[in-house]
Parts: structure tokens; sequence; C-alpha cells
């Protein structure tokens, strides 16, 4: 398959998604410091149980990098209880938040303001953040034109054929970056609605294929499912 080809359906992917879910309006979150906290949170559970260590957090006050460094990780532990892991989860939290603030002072305007790859290659320094947490650091807090590779939009581009040959992140990375223009918006959009097909279609043990709006493209694209 071309190059050109791959854009072409890649771009009829967002098209379909975006007439099937409409603008999704991606992070869920009032500020960016609350995306990078979510953001760490989310690994390896839901985002409902996010949205309640966030909740704890901001009813504590401790949704701040400054409160995050004073915080013992005791305490900030059982504000996150929800997340599972919550032990690991706040040394995480107190690690981001002490890199941030010897790195830029707590602000965002001078993290933002870095290069995207500079920036991306500093955070996967800092401990406990990896390729996807890093990713959506940068594409939600700090408007960087990079795409998220997580669980679900693993699946869906196994499904439809787009399985790279090597099973690493930057490999399916790649598929999006290597075809599409570096827009902040569209990779923001595009990963989010590929999140909700995830979730509410392509699930991995009850998947609706009857109503993915995606299925008339399996057989061009070479894909098994469905």
């Amino acid at each position: 398959m071309s190059e050109k080809d791959k854009q072409l359906i890649l771009l009829e992917i967002y098209a379909r998604l975006g007439r099937q879910f409409g603008p999704q309006h991606w992070w869920p979150a009032e500020e960016p410091f609350e995306v990078i906290a979510g953001a760490i949170l989310t690994q390896s559970t839901s985002w409902s149980n996010v949205e309640k260590g966030i909740a704890n957090l901001k009813k504590a006050n401790a949704l701040s990098p400054r409160i995050l460094r004073q915080k013992p990780v005791t305490e900030l532990a059982k504000l996150i209880y929800s997340c599972g892991y919550h032990n690991v989860k706040a040394n995480k939290l107190k690690a981001f938040a002490d890199w941030f603030g010897f790195q830029y002072q707590d602000s965002l305007e001078k993290m933002a303001e870095a290069g995207l790859e500079q920036l991306r290659s500093d955070l996967l320094k800092v401990w406990g953040i990896g390729e996807e947490t890093a990713d959506s650091i940068l594409l939600y807090a700090c408007q960087k034109p990079v795409f998220v590779i997580d669980a679900y939009t693993r699946r869906i581009v196994d499904c439809l054929g787009f399985k790279p040959k090597r099973n690493r992140y930057c490999d399916f990375q790649r598929i999006f970056m290597d075809n599409l223009a570096p827009e902040t918006q569209m990779f923001n959009e595009y990963h989010a609605l590929l999140v909700t097909l995830g979730k509410e279609v392509c699930r991995k043990n009850k998947p609706r294929c009857q109503e993915c709006c995606l299925a008339g493209m399996r057989n061009s694209t070479g894909g098994q499912c469905g």
C-alpha cells in the first residue's frame, strides 16, 4: 500500500469516526496540570477511577505541584486509592512534581515552550513516565502535535489490518505521524475518537462489530475482525 493510500484511508477513518461520535472535547480536565495528573493516574485503570482520585485531590487542595511535593506519600496514596497501585502512583506524582519544579519552576508556559523532541526525551527520563503518559502530557497539556497510542488504538489498528511488523509503541505511532499532517487538534480529536470507538464498539471481549462505522473498510485494509 502506498503512503498516499495510507493517508487517504486514515483520513477516511477519521471522517467516519467524527460522523459517528461527534466532537469529543478531550482531555476531560479543567486545567493543564489536572491533565498531567490524570495522565499519570490513568495508568492501568479506568477513567472513572481516575475521576474519583482527581476529585479527592481537589477536595484536599492537593492538585498542584507544590502541594504534591509537600504531601507525605502515605497521605497522597489515600487520596488516590481509587486509581489502583496507589502507593506507586503517589510516588510517580511526586517524582513528576519534583522534576517539574526543578526544570520549569512549576510553569506550564515554560514547559510548553520547550521543543517537542527534547521535552519528550526529558519526560521519559522522569520516573514513572512511559511513552503513552509522556505523549498524553505533550498532546493534551502542552498542545504538541504527537499522536498518543493506547490499548484501544492498538486493537483498532490490528482489526483494520494496519498492524506494523513489530509490536513497538513507536511502530504504531508512525502509522499516524508518518501519514498525517502534524496538527495538534486533529491528533487530539483522532485519538479521542479512537478511544470512544474502543470503549463503546470495538471492545476487547464483546466487540459490537455490526455497529462499527469502520466495518466496511476492513476488507480493503486487510483487517480480519468482523
